[in-house]
C-alpha cells in the first residue's frame, strides 16, 4: 500500500469519525426543538424495528413542539408507546389523529448539562480520530519494518499524518464550539 493510499484512507476515516458527531449533534436539543430528536425511535412496524422518519410525518411545529403523523392511523397506538420507551422525557399527546410532543424550555441548568453532552461526544470523536491516526501509523512502521519505504519517507509520513490528525482535531474542536455556543444560546 503506497503512503499517499494511507493518507487518503487517514483523511477518510477521519472525515467519517467527524460527520457522526455531526449527526450524534443532531440529537442534541437546542433552544429550538428538531425532529432528530425523535427521527432515530424504532417502532414494530409489522414485526420489523422501522425508524420513525419511515412510518410517518415528522414536523417541527414552532420552536417547543413536534408532530407525529403516521402514514397508517393503526400504528398510533405503537408510536406512542415507542416514544414513551425511547426515554426522551417527554409524554406524548395522542389526539386520535396524530401525536404532539410539548417540550418545555429549557432551563440553564438543562442547557449547560446538554452543552457538557455535546462536549463528551466531541471528546469521544477525537479519540477516534487518535485510534485512526494509530492505524495510520502503525501501517508505516511496518512498511519500514519491511524495508518498502526508507527511514525518510517514514519520518515524512508520521509528520504527514499528524498535520491530517491536527486538522480534524481542530475541526472536532470547532464543531463543539459550535454546538454549545447553538445550545447555550437563548
Amino acid at each position: 500500500m503506497p503512503v499517499n493510499e494511507i493518507y487518503t484512507h487517514t483523511k477518510e476515516y477521519m472525515q467519517k469519525s467527524l460527520n457522526a458527531l455531526k449527526k450524534d449533534f443532531g440529537t442534541l436539543r437546542t433552544g429550538k426543538v428538531s425532529t432528530n430528536i425523535i427521527e432515530g425511535i424504532k417502532i414494530n412496524y409489522y414485526d420489523t424495528l422501522t425508524p420513525l422518519s419511515q412510518v410517518a410525518s415528522l414536523t417541527a411545529l414552532d420552536a417547543s413542539t413536534l408532530q407525529v403523523i403516521p402514514w397508517e392511523k393503526k400504528i398510533l397506538k405503537e408510536i406512542e408507546r415507542a416514544i414513551n420507551e425511547a426515554n426522551i422525557g417527554i409524554n406524548p399527546n395522542n389526539d386520535g389523529e396524530s401525536i404532539k410532543l410539548f417540550f418545555p424550555p429549557m432551563t440553564s441548568e438543562k442547557r449547560k448539562e446538554i452543552a457538557k453532552e455535546a462536549k463528551s461526544m466531541g471528546e469521544k470523536t477525537k479519540i477516534s480520530i487518535r485510534n485512526i491516526r494509530k492505524e495510520s501509523n502503525d501501517k508505516i512502521k511496518k512498511m519500514e519494518k519491511e524495508k518498502t519505504i526508507s527511514e525518510d519517507i517514514s519520518k515524512k509520513a508520521y509528520d504527514e499524518i499528524q498535520k491530517i490528525t491536527d486538522e480534524f482535531v481542530k475541526r472536532v474542536d470547532e464543531s463543539i464550539r459550535n454546538k454549545e455556543e447553538e445550545i447555550l444560546k437563548i
